[in-house]
């Protein structure tokens, strides 16, 4: 009688234990959100998030945000050095860069969980000339619904979002974000 005692709560306790463990795998495995993606299928122009989000220059001093690109055409990418998808589409958003400055527009790269050295390390290889900056936290991203990589949006003048590809890039989506710059 005494074990059985002892074996009730002791059982009770683990089945608690077991509860709050899937409560916390349950919160932390929730699939990142796709409102974004929501609103611009519909043709809805949502505003950037954390625009005003400061974050450190990548290799450099200071901090900077999107805000600060205001009235520019400016494709966000989300990108990490380990991240092989990443390396193929650096030398497009490079020569997009290229492209776009020359109609007011911009890329803008935001390491995603990577170490400085690593990321400035896959500057120099690529030779990206455009402004990057370090999301220490992730925070800036999940903002996004951001949670694999690479990532990348296309954010007109007014500061709203008007394309998504979660993935690698390809031209015609760099080409949109052109288009965009030359009609504005």
């Amino acid at each position: 009688m005494a074990v059985r005692r002892r074996v009730v709560p002791i059982l009770a306790s683990l089945a608690g234990a077991c509860l709050i463990g899937l409560l916390i795998y349950g919160v932390s495995a929730q699939s990142a959100s796709r409102t974004l993606d929501e609103l611009v299928a519909r043709g809805q122009r949502p505003q950037a998030p954390d625009a005003t989000r400061s974050l450190p220059v990548l290799g450099g001093r200071g901090q900077s945000s999107l805000a600060s690109l205001r009235g520019k055409v400016v494709v966000l990418n989300f990108w990490a050095s380990w991240c092989e998808p990443c390396q193929v589409e650096a030398p497009l958003l490079e020569h997009a860069q290229s492209a776009l400055q020359r109609h007011d527009g911009t890329v803008l790269g935001i390491t995603y969980l990577d170490a400085s050295p690593d990321s400035e390390g896959f500057m120099r290889k690529y030779h990206l000339t455009y402004t990057n900056l370090r999301d220490n936290s992730g925070t800036f991203a999940h903002s996004y619904g951001t949670d694999q990589l690479p990532e990348s949006f296309i954010i007109d003048r007014q500061g709203q979002i008007v394309a998504i590809s979660r993935g690698e890039i390809d031209q015609s989506f760099l080409n949109h974000a052109l288009a965009l710059a030359e009609s504005s």
